[in-house]
């Protein structure tokens, strides 16, 4: 049986190619900002959004010839970062399906993979949802 989905305040649903603009940025930020101020948050990745928190990525990106010396961390390392300062507010999904079908599938440990079908189940543990990005 499928573990329970926490009560929380807010549910963040992050849709479509989330590096076509500041999306992720935008998502992060947001995400720090309620979860320091005391939110229980859970996260939804779907569509290519659901590459966000993949193992493969590292903990840093491709070194900027702009700038040589500044280490850039990637999505996953940031996402882990958060996970690891908020264990018990900040819960993170992503849609099993939308993943299968890009091939990204070594997600971080504590990254939740669900069927499409139970993305309701989420929606009724928050009492607000979000949606970021292009369905």
């Amino acid at each position: 049986m499928a573990k329970a989905i926490p009560r929380t305040d807010v549910l963040v649903t992050v849709m479509g190619a989330p590096h076509a603009d500041d999306t992720v940025t935008s998502v992060l930020r947001l995400l720090q900002a309620m979860l320091t101020r005391g939110a229980r948050v859970q996260v939804w990745t779907c569509g290519y959004a659901t590459l966000l928190t993949q193992r493969a990525l590292g903990d840093s990106k491709p070194r900027n010839l702009a700038d040589w010396s500044v280490d850039y961390p990637t999505t996953a390392t940031l996402v882990r970062e958060l996970l690891d300062a908020f264990p018990e507010t900040l819960f993170w999904y992503g849609c099993r399906f939308c993943s299968d079908d890009r091939g990204a599938t070594d997600h971080l440990p504590q990254v939740v993979m669900r069927p499409p079908a139970r993305y309701a189940d989420n929606v009724a543990a928050a009492d607000k949802t979000l949606l970021v990005g292009v369905i």
